[in-house]
């Protein structure tokens, strides 16, 4: 029931569908356990996961239908020839492939859906593509594209075969299209074998770097969310305290992928006796006061007594041993909560044992590379909304304005021109039926006409 008010199932299958509906309950719940049905939640699981799912197919479609890639005929790239993403992606498809496999023999379709859902939306869509995104724009059909184009194939194939148990119509659908434009004799997902993982292609050290990079790009994103600061605007560096040699050979794998996604020129390493970031720690009195009741005002105050000494020890070791009047109590990362005094002119976010301060000091040259990856954004968005193909070639006319503006669209030219696919961008007096739009705190009048198409 919804507020005293009976649901009615068809009404709500005839609206969001049978796989939404399902997908929606088994999620939240294992099927012998009580679930507070709630309208919004299908909604939700609706455009989240299905939403997702149909956007990343979608994604994949219009450019291998633009490249003619046939991923059967398709020479297939060799594992040791795919990227670093790409052999991330793939081992995380085979480890969710293990534990689907295992929760589904255990009768735990919730466990699988939950983990099918964290898979497609925060690693494929939210990290994978979104990250290789430019490897699917370039014209060239070379092995490095095709290998994008295979990983991304697998991904979606294997997505369809795994999720068919609780989404059995859209997953049949899915699996069908993606084998009907390789030709392939295909009845149906459910006539198919359900994927063995190959062991051979999990690397859990590749996963947990990627994990640790991950972490980072989330912090320093939340910095700027929280201080309302726009992603375009790229920043000079960002400084991580380092608790050992292994977080460090961590990051600096992924180093160029991490500068990239937070829009940064570098990465400045902290070592352990580093004293420029200071830090605080308190106890999590809603953890340790059930436990320890009437000690707990002496226990936080031990806490807060703790030196910086103490609380890196406790960063690498995840564990801490304070002696309240003669009891030795071992404190976990959990007991407490750790984080950073700001610096001027950086901010600073901590979670668990790991710690970013982003530089926020703006030099000119900062600036005109924010305009230029804004104006490369709104033309962007007016391609879609005049309804231009992807391979369609543009000419670019901007207003002159702000001497920043015009200093930005001068020195950043090319790469505009580039990320736009534009044949020209030219600064002039008047624009006729331009767009305006606000640019930081100024105005910005832009149009976008249709050059030579790439097809001639």
């Amino acid at each position: 029931k919804s507020k005293g008010n009976a649901i009615d199932a068809f009404e709500m299958l005839n609206k969001y569908g049978s796989d939404p509906v399902r997908w929606y309950m088994i999620e939240n719940s294992n099927p012998w356990d009580n679930l507070k049905f709630a309208p919004k939640g299908v909604e939700e699981a609706q455009r989240r996961f299905f939403g997702t799912l149909k956007n990343t197919y979608a994604f994949f479609a219009l450019y291998a239908n633009l490249d003619k890639y046939n991923y059967s005929k398709d020479t297939h790239i060799s594992i040791e020839k795919c990227t670093e993403s790409d052999r991330w992606i793939i081992s995380k498809l085979n480890s969710l492939v293990k534990i689907c496999d295992t929760a589904y023999s255990d009768y735990d379709a919730t466990k699988a859906a939950r983990a099918i859902s964290s898979f497609l939306m925060d690693d494929v869509s939210n990290w994978y593509v979104r990250l290789n995104r430019k490897r699917f724009w370039k014209d060239e059909l070379n092995e490095n594209k095709k290998a994008a184009y295979q990983t991304l194939y697998l991904c979606l194939e294997t997505l369809s075969r795994i999720s068919s148990p609780i989404a059995p119509f859209y997953m049949d659908f899915l699996y069908r299209d993606l084998h009907k434009a390789n030709k392939d004799q295909v009845l149906s997902v459910h006539l198919s074998d359900f994927p063995v993982a190959d062991e051979t292609l999990i690397n859990t050290e590749l996963e947990a770097r990627m994990e640790m990079a991950q972490r980072i790009c989330s912090l320093v994103h939340s910095l700027r969310k929280k201080e309302q600061i726009r992603v375009r605007q790229p920043f000079q560096k960002v400084m991580i305290p380092l608790l050992n040699s292994a977080m460090k050979k961590r990051i600096e794998a992924f180093k160029d992928l991490i500068k990239i996604e937070l829009n940064i020129k570098e990465i400045e390493y902290l070592d352990e006796n580093s004293d420029t970031l200071v830090k605080k720690i308190k106890a999590n009195f809603r953890k340790l006061g059930k436990q320890y009741g009437k000690q707990m005002k002496s226990l936080s105050a031990a806490i807060a007594a703790m030196s910086q000494k103490d609380i890196k020890k406790m960063e690498q070791t995840g564990e801490f041993a304070i002696d309240l009047d003669g009891q030795m109590i071992t404190l976990t990362s959990e007991d407490v909560e750790i984080s950073s005094q700001d610096i001027e002119g950086w901010l600073v976010a901590s979670e668990n044992e790991l710690t970013v301060a982003l530089d926020i000091t703006l030099t000119q040259e900062l600036k005109e590379e924010g305009i230029a990856r804004d104006l490369v954004n709104r033309i962007q968005n007016l391609r879609k909304d005049t309804g231009l193909e992807v391979q369609d070639k543009i000419n670019v006319l901007i207003k002159k304005g702000e001497a920043i503006l015009t200093s930005a669209t001068q020195n950043y030219k090319n790469y505009v021109c580039q990320e736009t696919q534009a044949l020209s961008l030219e600064l002039v007096d008047e624009v006729a039926d331009g767009t305006t739009f606000e640019l930081e705190d100024f105005e910005v009048v832009l149009s976008v006409k249709v050059g030579q198409s790439v097809n001639g």
